[in-house]
């Protein structure tokens, strides 16, 4: 599925494509879906794993997951958000090669958010996002 989705790192802004991500993106007419935020909670009800990383790939899992039941691709994101309970330069070291690898060149709005807890006190990574796909 391909959508209408212009992006813009203007040169009045930090480049934000260098470091994988755009400062602006405008999604064309259509509608949007707005995908809650997915934390390490494995479809199958297992146990949350304690590493940052394993919590990340099954977050990255279940994006793909939505991306899928919405028939759209990471091409298709808008807008993501990230909320990390430890948000340092070394824990987005350990999160930004599976971010992306996961939106393999696809360059949405991208925000960090660093915060005091999430749903349950195990949880260490939560990602939501906005998706223009193309029919709903």
């Amino acid at each position: 599925m391909s959508s209408q989705i212009t992006r813009l790192n203007p040169t009045s802004l930090p480049d934000a494509r260098k470091v994988g991500y755009s400062q602006i993106s405008i999604a064309g007419p259509g509608a949007l879906a707005f995908v809650s935020g997915q934390v390490a909670w494995p479809a199958d009800g297992g146990q949350v794993p304690a590493s940052l990383g394993e919590q990340t790939a099954i977050v990255i899992s279940n994006l793909e997951n939505a991306l899928a039941e919405l028939e759209c691709r990471a091409e298709d994101i808008v807008q993501m958000r990230v909320y990390m309970t430890d948000l340092t330069p070394e824990t987005q070291a350990m999160v930004m090669p599976q971010l992306l690898s996961f939106l393999g060149g696809a360059q949405p709005s991208l925000t960090g958010i660093g915060v005091s807890a999430l749903a349950a006190p195990d949880l260490k990574i939560e990602i939501e996002m906005v998706v223009q796909p193309e029919t709903i």
